[in-house]
């Protein structure tokens, strides 16, 4: 379903016509924090796995976990979104069971101890942030496509390959020419 108002936990699509922006091509973000009028908003892209591994960036972290690509800001930090609140101290709500953050002394043993899967849990090298007001001015440039995260927690182990394409073919009429249109369609 498709949302118009802004608020943490909504998953962003990349509108079709965002072509040549290396960071949000085809991206869907987790939104997980904003605020309207003050503060800014944060988010997590959901989509975009990276080559490595959580063992091969903590050597100490027997997994091998991936890890994504949150998006341009702080990417040499590891950031994570869970479902295992009760696990993980100092977790922040962002919506309908899925957390942010938490003590990392805790994942990092409860991940070696085989307490933590990849279905509750997803690392992140950087976000995706705006200032005050500029996620709305991209809004209203019709940059994003805001909808309700019908996986809720689930989503965490949803499968990243072709997640962009499923949602723009839920959505449809105009969009779904673009479901199969080539990443790049100046180079078709």
């Amino acid at each position: 379903m498709i949302s118009s108002k802004l608020k943490k936990g909504l998953l962003l699509i990349a509108e079709p016509s965002m072509i040549g922006d290396l960071s949000f091509n085809r991206s869907v973000i987790l939104l997980a924090d904003h605020s309207e009028g003050e503060g800014g908003s944060v988010g997590f892209i959901i989509n975009k796995p990276l080559k490595y591994t959580i063992h091969d960036l903590i050597p100490e972290i027997k997994a091998s976990f991936k890890i994504y690509n949150g998006g341009p800001v702080e990417q040499d930090n590891l950031y994570f979104i869970h479902n295992i609140p009760d696990l993980i101290p100092n977790s922040v709500e962002i919506s309908d069971g899925i957390y942010w953050g938490g003590e990392y002394e805790f994942v990092k043993s409860l991940i070696n101890k085989g307490e933590i899967n990849k279905d509750n849990i997803r690392f992140f090298l950087g976000y995706t942030g705006w200032e005050e007001d500029q996620l709305e001015t991209e809004m209203e440039e019709n940059s994003w496509i805001t909808i309700e995260n019908k996986y809720e927690n689930k989503i965490i182990g949803k499968s990243a390959s072709h997640f962009w394409k499923e949602k723009i073919m839920e959505l449809g009429g105009e969009y779904l020419i673009w479901s199969n249109a080539p990443e790049n369609p100046y180079l078709n």
